[in-house]
């Protein structure tokens, strides 16, 4: 079955790996067909194990080849596309569109942290799918309220977030 893997935290705030580095990880844990899309730490890779089963081989990999404390979210290439066909916001050259990738029951824990911060103008996010998507304007993702309670250490564990156009690049190399 063919997987995406989405890891948090590369490349940003001094965690940074080449992403060859990172594929040749993959491979030596067994996963076939690796490439990665971008710098954000996207991983394509087929295997015939199961998600669940994935995450802790690929975590454990990941934190042992690089000291840090690894974490990443499988994805199949149908929950992948799932994430690029349920987007609720319409494309505006203004605004950043966000979709969480985490794990189950994170989106109603975003949305509740999101009803309760301040929001800017145009700022809004919906649940569809199971998914949580946010849309910011641009220039405003970091400096935003519910923008800094995402970078809270207590929530590594649980999520990862994509630019929508993100999504739109691995499908294409799917």
């Amino acid at each position: 079955m063919k997987y995406c893997a989405f890891l948090r935290g590369v490349n940003v705030k001094g965690t940074n790996m080449k992403m060859a580095d990172v594929c040749q990880v993959f491979k030596e844990a067994g996963m076939k067909e690796v490439v990665s899309i971008l710098a954000s730490g996207n991983i394509i890779f087929s295997s015939d194990k199961k998600a669940d089963e994935l995450k802790k081989i690929l975590e454990k990999a990941m934190s042992d080849h690089f000291s840090y404390e690894a974490f990443l979210f499988i994805k199949s290439q149908g929950e992948t596309e799932t994430f690029w066909n349920s987007n609720p916001f319409t494309k505006n050259e203004d605004l950043h569109i966000y979709a969480f990738v985490g794990n189950p029951g994170v989106d109603n824990m975003l949305m509740q942290e999101f009803d309760n911060a301040a929001k800017t103008e145009n700022e809004k996010a919906q649940i569809v799918n199971d998914i949580f998507y946010w849309q910011v304007p641009k220039g405003n993702t970091l400096d935003s309220t519910f923008g800094k309670i995402l970078g809270k250490k207590s929530l590594k564990d649980q999520f990862t977030s994509r630019n929508i156009n993100t999504f739109e690049k691995i499908l294409k190399k799917f």
